[in-house]
């Protein structure tokens, strides 16, 4: 198969080629060398950036963990890696919550407490070092 001149070797096809090839987009990209170059920057940028914030967020309650695999998503539209590194993402999420699935009653349960008080001391440890309230009190 021969290699598009406007990818590098190692890049796939990403999750919006499809979609891009019907509007053209692609086609405009590679016309104008400069401007594709900008435009991976770009998304490099813009990816990474939602990528890293994600992980800032990942110890705190909320979106952490979503937030990652948004920027991976987007990321993954002109990165062939990210795209792996995505897919590997859903995988083993999907495999952790079929193992979880299968697990007792009494597993599930653990599971679901140690999460609750590893969210609790992160949002305690938080207020208190962010609001100075007293994180343990005795």
């Amino acid at each position: 198969m021969p290699i598009d001149q406007g990818r590098r070797e190692d890049d796939e096809p990403g999750l919006l080629d499809e979609v891009a090839d019907k509007l053209g987009f692609r086609a405009r990209l590679k016309r104008n060398p400069a401007l594709a170059l900008a435009y991976r920057i770009g998304v490099g940028v813009i990816g990474t950036a939602v990528a890293v914030l994600g992980l800032a967020l990942v110890p705190l309650p909320g979106p952490g963990w979503l937030i990652v695999f948004l920027g991976l998503g987007i990321l993954s539209t002109e990165f062939a890696w990210a795209e792996r590194l995505l897919e590997f993402g859903r995988r083993t999420l999907r495999s952790w919550l079929r193992w979880l699935g299968r697990q007792h009653l009494a597993v599930r349960a653990l599971v679901s407490l140690v999460t609750l008080a590893f969210v609790a001391c992160v949002v305690g440890l938080t207020l208190h070092l962010s609001v100075g309230l007293p994180f343990v009190t005795g």
